[in-house]
């Protein structure tokens, strides 16, 4: 591991270690906090790719953004790299990451005309342990709200367009019930100006409600034929925050 690695690497694991012991009772969704030290090194190669500037459009969230390097590349290719776009997303992030990434340099020498955020979904549920409930529905909504709220604060001049999580499971599983509060909430951000909130979950739904697994195959993440559909039900919405409206 790189000396520089390292030693951030060392100063995330106390922070991470300290943190809980000052605020016992604190909303984890909304404490920033950095994960392993792969993770670091993913971290540190988008303030690299920041400091280099160009970027127009930026995706940040989870491994739904994230895998648009493998499952949805054909379609990003298509779509967004024309856009000058750049993707942020990391795999298994929950808010508290991503507000300690946007705290730790990644929105740093970038002036995109609008970030694509879709954060949340993985501070749904319970841990590995099938027993430890990860955040409620209002801790959630706290962490997405401080995501953008960080954004606006680094990019004052940027729109933002966050996205509804997305539909996961089956109808009747509790992560259906949990989204849909989630989504009711966040989409009270949308200010008309800088914050615009766009729900397209519709749009990967059966007519009864169900997720087809041609389009999300393990219920969660969308396959090519998914990442085309939230191409384009998001472009509209997309160009007119491009041009500014």
């Amino acid at each position: 591991m790189k000396k520089t690695h390292l030693s951030l690497f060392v100063a995330c694991a106390l922070t991470a270690l300290l943190a809980p012991l000052s605020a016992l009772a604190e909303n984890t969704a909304t404490n920033p906090v950095p994960r392993d030290a792969k993770w670091v090194a993913r971290h540190e190669g988008f303030v690299n790719e920041a400091k280099q500037g160009g970027i127009d459009v930026l995706f940040m969230g989870d491994s739904i953004t994230d895998f648009w390097r493998n499952r949805g590349s054909n379609v990003w290719n298509s779509y967004y790299a024309p856009l000058h776009a750049a993707n942020f997303g990391i795999s298994a992030d929950r808010t508290q990451h991503v507000l300690w990434r946007i705290e730790h340099g990644e929105l740093e020498g970038i002036h995109p005309k609008v970030v694509v955020l879709m954060i949340g979904t993985n501070n749904t549920g319970k841990e590995q342990d099938k027993k430890t409930i990860r955040n409620p529905p209002p801790e959630v909504i706290e962490g997405v709200t401080a995501v953008v709220q960080d954004i606006h604060a680094k990019l004052p001049e940027t729109k933002i367009l966050l996205l509804a999580i997305f539909p996961r499971a089956q109808p009747g599983d509790p992560f259906r019930d949990q989204i849909k509060e989630i989504n009711a909430a966040i989409a009270k951000l949308d200010d008309g100006k800088t914050v615009t909130f766009l729900d397209i979950g519709p749009k990967f739904l059966e007519p009864d409600g169900t997720l087809s697994k041609e389009i999300m195959p393990d219920l969660l993440h969308p396959s090519e034929k998914g990442y085309k559909i939230w191409a384009e039900a998001m472009q509209p919405t997309l160009n007119r925050l491009m041009k500014g409206e």
